[in-house]
C-alpha cells in the first residue's frame, strides 16, 4: 500500500508541475524515478489509474468543464451572469488571448500529454512489465494523449505535438501544421488499435478498448473528409455484439449502459459536474440554462426533452436547464461521466454514408435515434443537403452539452459560421481559439498568433 501510495504521490507532482508552462512540465528537479513508477504491473497501473482519475478532474474530457464552456460559445446554453467575466466573455464571443478558460483548456490539456508519454516511456523502459502488459499501457497513454491533441487542433487549429518528456525540447517546441497533426493522429491511434483488444479489461468499461480508439480514428478520418475510412470503422463499432442501443431512453446515462463505449468513475460516489452546475430551481438560473435555440428544436413527445431537460418557472418566465445526470447528493451509485456511446457512431455513420451519397443505407442510422425519442423516421425520396441537415439536428438534440460535441459537429460540417444568427458578437475567425498570450510570451516559436486575435 505504501509504494502505491508513493506512485499515486508521484502522478499528483508530475501533473501539478506541468501548469506553470506550456510544456515547461519535466525539469531536472521534478524527474520520475521511472524505474520505481513502472517496476511491475502493479505500480504501473497506479500510474494509470491516477492519470484517469486526474482526466475526471480537468480535462477537455471532464464532464461540466470544457463542454460547458464550449456548449456556451456556441448556441446550446445561455449565460445568465451579468458581471464581467472570462465564462462570460466566451459566451458573448468577445474572448482574448488573456482568457483564462482558453489558457486552463491548453495548459491542462498539455498537463495530460506529458503524463502520457512519461507512461509510454516508463512502460518502454521497465524491465519487470511483459510485452503483452507493455502494448496495453501502451496503448491506453496513446490513446488519452490522441484525445487531448484531438481537442487541442479542433479549438487551436496548428499546435505543438510533443512525443517526449524531454524538457529542453518541449519548451522550444513550434507548432505543427492542422494537416500534420491529423496525419500524426491516424499514425498513433492505427497503433493503438493493434495494441488494444475488442474486450474490456473492466466491466465497468473504464479503461477504453479497441472500439474506443476506432471511433476517435473515425472523427479524424472524417475531419479530413476520407469518408470511406470512417465508414468501415464506424461499422465496426456498431456491429460489435459488446453494443446496443438503450432503449429506454431514462436509462441512457447510467453506468451500466450496453450503448457505452467510455466512460470515468466519480471518486467515492461523488455526483457528477454534469449533474450539479446546471440545477437551479424555482430561482432564476445560477448561472447556465438552455438557450432558447436549443429549446425550439425539440417537439413535445420527444422523449429527450420530456426526461433530459427540466423545466422551473419562475417570473412568469420558463427556463429549462441541462438533465441528463441526475444524481445531486454525493451518493451516486449509478452514474458515471460517459465520454463515448453507439448513439454517436450511428450518426457520424450516417453521415459519411450520406456524403457519399448512400441515402438508402444511411436512414437506418438516424432513425434508430429518432424512433427512440418517438419522432417520425426519415423517408425517402431525399436530398443530400436535407439528410446531411436531419443528422446535425439529431446530432444537437441527441449529445446537446456533452463533451463540446455542437462545436465540433458544427466544425466539422463547415457550418460554424451559422452561429451568426443567433451570436450577434460571433465572427469567421473564431472558429479557432488563440493561443494563450502567457503561453507566447513563455515560448515565441508558438507565433504566429491566430487571425483576428
Amino acid at each position: 500500500m505504501k509504494k502505491l501510495n508513493f506512485i499515486i504521490l508521484t502522478i499528483c507532482i508530475l501533473t501539478v508541475v506541468s501548469c506553470d508552462r506550456l510544456l515547461d512540465v519535466n525539469t531536472p528537479d521534478n524527474q520520475i524515478d521511472q524505474n520505481k513508477v513502472f517496476e511491475d504491473v502493479q505500480t504501473a497501473n497506479a500510474a494509470l489509474a491516477a492519470h484517469y482519475a486526474d482526466l475526471m478532474k480537468s480535462s477537455p474530457i471532464a464532464g461540466g468543464d470544457l463542454e460547458t464552456y464550449l456548449s456556451s460559445y456556441t448556441d446550446e446554453l445561455r449565460n445568465y451572469t451579468t458581471t464581467g467575466s472570462d465564462s462570460r466573455d466566451l459566451f458573448l464571443n468577445l474572448h482574448t488571448d488573456t482568457n483564462s478558460i482558453m489558457l486552463n483548456a491548453w495548459s491542462t490539456a498539455y498537463k495530460h500529454i506529458y503524463t502520457a508519454n512519461a507512461i509510454i516511456e516508463g512502460v518502454s523502459g521497465s524491465n519487470g512489465i511483459s510485452i503483452t502488459d507493455k502494448n496495453w499501457f501502451r496503448g491506453q497513454a496513446l490513446l488519452t494523449r490522441s484525445i487531448m491533441f484531438f481537442y487541442l487542433n479542433q479549438l487551436f487549429g496548428d499546435i505543438p505535438y510533443p512525443e517526449s518528456t524531454d524538457y529542453k525540447v518541449n519548451n522550444v517546441i513550434g507548432k505543427t501544421t492542422s494537416i500534420t497533426v491529423l496525419t500524426n493522429l491516424e499514425r498513433d491511434l492505427l497503433e493503438v488499435t493493434s495494441l488494444l483488444q475488442n474486450e474490456y479489461k473492466d466491466p465497468e468499461r473504464i479503461y477504453p478498448n479497441r472500439y474506443v480508439a476506432n471511433l476517435l480514428l473515425a472523427k479524424v478520418y472524417m475531419a479530413g473528409q476520407n469518408w470511406n475510412k470512417a465508414e468501415i470503422l464506424l461499422k465496426e463499432i456498431i456491429q460489435s455484439p459488446l453494443y446496443q442501443i438503450e432503449p429506454d431512453i431514462t436509462k441512457v446515462f447510467t453506468k451500466s449502459g450496453k450503448e457505452v463505449l467510455w466512460q470515468l468513475k466519480p471518486h467515492n460516489n461523488a455526483s457528477l459536474q454534469q449533474a450539479t452546475i446546471f440545477y437551479f430551481n424555482n430561482s432564476l438560473p445560477n448561472i447556465y440554462a438552455i438557450s432558447e435555440s436549443l429549446i425550439n428544436t425539440f417537439q413535445d413527445n420527444d422523449l429527450r426533452k420530456q426526461n433530459w431537460i427540466g423545466r422551473v418557472d419562475f417570473g412568469g418566465v420558463s427556463y429549462y436547464r441541462v438533465e441528463k445526470y441526475k444524481n445531486r447528493n454525493n451518493t451516486n451509485t449509478n452514474e458515471y461521466s460517459i465520454v463515448f456511446r453507439l448513439e454517436e457512431a450511428y450518426l457520424l455513420l450516417a453521415e459519411t454514408l450520406a456524403q457519399q451519397n448512400k441515402f438508402d443505407e444511411a436512414l437506418p442510422y438516424v432513425n434508430k435515434i429518432k424512433l427512440r425519442a418517438q419522432l417520425a423516421p426519415l423517408t425517402m425520396p431525399i436530398s443530400k443537403e436535407q439528410l446531411l441537415q436531419e443528422v446535425l439536428l439529431e446530432d444537437k438534440r441527441e449529445f446537446f452539452v456533452e463533451m463540446g460535441h455542437r462545436f465540433l459537429d458544427l466544425k466539422r460540417t463547415g457550418k460554424l459560421n451559422t452561429l451568426q444568427t443567433t451570436k450577434q458578437n460571433w465572427k469567421d475567425f473564431h472558429q479557432l481559439w488563440p493561443v494563450p498570450q502567457k503561453e507566447i510570451l513563455l515560448n515565441a516559436n508558438l507565433k504566429p498568433q491566430n487571425p483576428g486575435y
